[in-house]
């Protein structure tokens, strides 16, 4: 009896060490040997493989390159009405391309097909060149944003991955990074990642031709929700890919490096994209409700309006139910001036089963000063003129 009641306890706990924590990553079988998928709008790690091995990224070093290009865009020091001119450096890169010839003109909107559907190598200097004056100008830039993003394992030696230098690597973690900090803040890129194919007009001293653009991502034929984002592959690089897909309002970026074949990298980034959507359940807030005004002690008015700092997400890949999610507005009866616009009044917690899955800030939506003697005064004439 002593020995079935130590079979049943061993038991017992074998199931519940299984159970303690969910969040352990399943066993999925890819061949790369370095690999990442998260979330991201929340940048949740769902899956990771030596993630932060440094690798040569091939042409995925163009995501880089082509998020530096959509923020000069947005900050109005280029448009995509811009007229590129290809140089003689920019004509000579091999590998992939466009076959730029040396002074042809292309507006930034075609450059921009020429390197997110066909890798053009040329499209890429040619760009970097039109933004900074130099690719060397440019990588310094494309150096500066990495830092930026937290990219502790990538460094940038050109604007397109052709270079064979040891000193060119990034990893799958840091790929996610500037991947996701691209789909987010710049869906539009979306409108080229998403073309399988398209022509464009070479216009040269010899006459015009048509040349079609055909993507390298073979996932927007292979996978019905692949979005983007970017192939590459060098003989030292081997074959890697950043792979976004949209399902169900979830966004999950798949990062795959040194794949052994091209057909490899397009099957793991299926694997680890369909285990996401598989364990995945997305719960937002977009706190469009209205929050009471706070009464205000010792302030030139009385009451001041609060507002979310903006929208609650929380990704579960645990099963749990988010219909039972409970948010808890914590705020002060009363707040005491001096008040500055947009310093925090308190915070929205969000809990489910008695655990806080996270909290945003509620913030003054508007600045009030500390009353001083002629308000006071102004107070009273007003309470005995009404």
């Amino acid at each position: 009896m002593y020995g079935k009641r130590r079979i049943a306890a061993f038991c017992l706990c074998f199931v519940m060490f299984l159970c303690m924590d969910k969040t352990v990553y399943a066993d999925i079988s890819i061949s790369a040997p370095s690999a990442i998928l998260i979330e991201a709008s929340t940048g949740q790690v769902i899956y990771e493989q030596n993630a932060s091995e440094r690798r040569s990224p091939a042409s995925i070093t163009k995501i880089m390159t082509l998020l530096l290009a959509f923020e000069q865009i947005e900050a109005g020091k280029i448009s995509l009405e811009d007229e590129v001119v290809t140089s003689e450096y920019a004509s000579s890169m091999g590998g992939s391309q466009v076959f730029l010839a040396a002074g042809e003109v292309q507006t930034l909107d075609t450059m921009l097909k020429c390197i997110a559907v066909a890798s053009g190598n040329d499209a890429s200097v040619a760009v970097a060149e039109h933004i900074a004056g130099s690719e060397e100008a440019f990588v310094g830039l494309m150096n500066e944003k990495a830092a930026e993003l937290g990219m502790e394992d990538t460094h940038f030696e050109d604007c397109c991955g052709l270079t064979n230098s040891d000193n060119h690597y990034s990893s799958a973690k840091d790929v996610a990074l500037m991947s996701r900090e691209l789909i987010t803040k710049y869906p539009q890129v979306y409108d080229y990642t998403k073309i399988w194919m398209e022509d464009i007009t070479h216009v040269t001293s010899q006459g015009s031709s048509i040349f079609t653009l055909t993507s390298t991502n073979k996932l927007l034929k292979q996978y019905q929700w692949a979005t983007g984002l970017k192939t590459g592959s060098t003989a030292k690089a081997k074959y890697c890919l950043s792979a976004t897909a949209s399902k169900d309002g979830i966004d999950l970026i798949a990062v795959v490096m040194a794949a052994p074949d091209y057909k490899v990298r397009f099957q793991d980034a299926q694997t680890l994209l369909n285990y996401g959507y598989s364990v995945c359940d997305l719960y937002i807030d977009e706190n469009q409700d209205a929050l009471e005004p706070l009464l205000v002690e010792g302030g030139v008015k009385e009451q001041v309006d609060v507002k979310y700092a903006g929208e609650f997400r929380y990704l579960d890949i645990q099963g749990n139910a988010l219909s039972g999610v409970e948010k808890v507005i914590e705020l002060p009866q009363e707040a005491k001036a001096p008040l500055e616009e947009g310093s925090e009044a308190g915070r929205a917690r969000y809990l489910l089963n008695g655990e806080e899955l996270g909290s945003i800030p509620i913030l003054y939506a508007e600045s009030i000063e500390k009353a001083g003697y002629f308000d006071y005064l102004k107070k009273i004439f007003v309470f005995f003129l009404l």
